[in-house]
């Protein structure tokens, strides 16, 4: 295993644990079937979600990408294995009844 996975873990633990995510929009959008998990790393908005649910998607990408190239630079690797790695953790992590894309897709998990 890479040393770099370690660090993608402790830094979506950190930025997206359960009380961040209770006082988070995202999560709200999320429950409300708006947004979801892509395999990239980054939400996604849900056909005929509200606009709303576009700037809320806007706005955590670019925080995400932000952390993603932050942990590739440190870690010498490319910005798509960590967002590859994100994604991943992240759709595991969905609980089941909020969405996640597959293939292209929006599904419910």
């Amino acid at each position: 295993m890479t040393r770099w996975i370690p660090l993608l873990a402790l830094a979506l633990a950190l930025g997206l644990s359960a009380p961040a995510l209770a006082q988070d929009p995202l999560a709200g959008a999320k429950q409300a079937g708006q947004v979801g998990e892509r395999p990239d790393g980054l939400v996604g908005v849900v056909p005929g979600a509200p606009a709303s649910a576009q700037a809320i998607a806007d706005q955590v990408n670019a925080q995400r990408l932000q952390r993603y190239r932050d942990i590739a630079a440190s870690n010498g690797t490319s910005v798509d294995k960590v967002q590859a790695v994100a994604g991943q953790q992240l759709i595991e992590r969905t609980p089941a009844g909020q969405y996640v894309q597959s293939g292209g897709a929006w599904v419910r998990k």
